[in-house]
């Protein structure tokens, strides 16, 4: 059997429904990480753009979807979504969210050591040590999410455009 090739053929386990005790300590900490970040003035577009920038990152096309939406119903700008990804060369971010953007990257992908310390010293110059720690843990929070729908393959549905 090669390991590397997929068999699409095979059903995915949806560990969500499999383990659900697992599952909802999950959500639990995910409610409590909100309420955390909401405590320190973490404002809720701020944390959908981590939730959708660690979700490109890892590639989750559920989580993707579901994060579009919610920051799309907090108040978020398709035009500044259609940017995400590119957040670094456009001027539509904010210093704060550009921090909080950084942070929540090295926290996804901690092999680059230079950049990891970079984006932390740029974090604690603009965020307080409370966005500080609530950026880290919705990005450690949404990687677990974005793990949890990418291995079970968790389907974005919807009619397809025409």
């Amino acid at each position: 059997m090669n390991i590397g090739a997929t068999d699409s053929k095979a059903p995915r386990i949806f560990i969500d429904k499999r383990s659900p005790k697992a599952y909802h300590a999950l959500v639990q900490t995910s409610e409590a990480v909100r309420a955390v970040a909401a405590e320190a003035g973490l404002d809720h577009v701020v944390v959908e753009l981590i939730n959708m920038r660690v979700s490109q990152i890892n590639g989750c096309a559920y989580c993707l979807d579901v994060h579009t939406r919610a920051a799309l119903r907090a108040g978020e700008s398709t035009r500044r979504l259609g940017v995400l990804a590119a957040w670094r060369d456009t001027e539509l971010f904010t210093p704060r969210e550009r921090a909080a953007l950084a942070l929540a990257e090295v926290t996804t992908d901690t092999a680059d050591r230079d950049a990891h310390q970079a984006a932390y010293d740029t974090a604690r110059q603009v965020l307080t040590e409370d966005e500080v720690s609530a950026v880290i843990w919705v990005a450690i929070t949404i990687g677990a999410f974005n793990r949890v729908s990418i291995m079970s393959r968790h389907p974005v549905r919807g009619i397809p455009r025409q």
